[in-house]
């Protein structure tokens, strides 16, 4: 039996936990404002994937950089222990979902992580 991921869920830290979430896994490189570690509801908090402290600051979430953002974000990862690693942990769940604290929903790193997760 394949045990790959079935489902990627993104959504923000901010939002209510929900069971269908499964491993909730935080992609944010900084900890998320106002929000409690004890109360986060998060399996595990993978900084590591994040963008590089140098990429978040120049895109900063300007969705006109979003394809070259993608672009940079892909090769920072390409080689990356700690990308192999969340493919790892994805292959043995059912459903993932990827948290971040961005307002934009559409335009941040767990959106992009999906995307490369999914092979699109």
């Amino acid at each position: 039996m394949n045990a790959r991921i079935m489902k990627v869920n993104v959504k923000r830290i901010y939002e209510a936990y929900e069971n269908a979430d499964g491993v909730r896994i935080l992609v944010d490189r900084l900890w998320p404002r106002g929000i409690k570690k004890e109360k986060a509801q998060i399996d595990i908090w993978m900084k590591d994937v994040a963008p590089s402290t140098t990429l978040r600051k120049w895109f900063a979430h300007d969705p006109e950089k979003w394809p070259d953002f993608v672009s940079r974000y892909k090769k920072e990862l390409h080689g990356s222990m700690a990308f192999r690693e969340l493919m790892t942990m994805m292959k043995k769940h059912k459903t993932v979902t990827l948290l971040f604290s961005a307002s934009d929903k559409l335009h941040n790193q767990a959106v992009a992580l999906k995307k490369f997760l999914e092979g699109k």
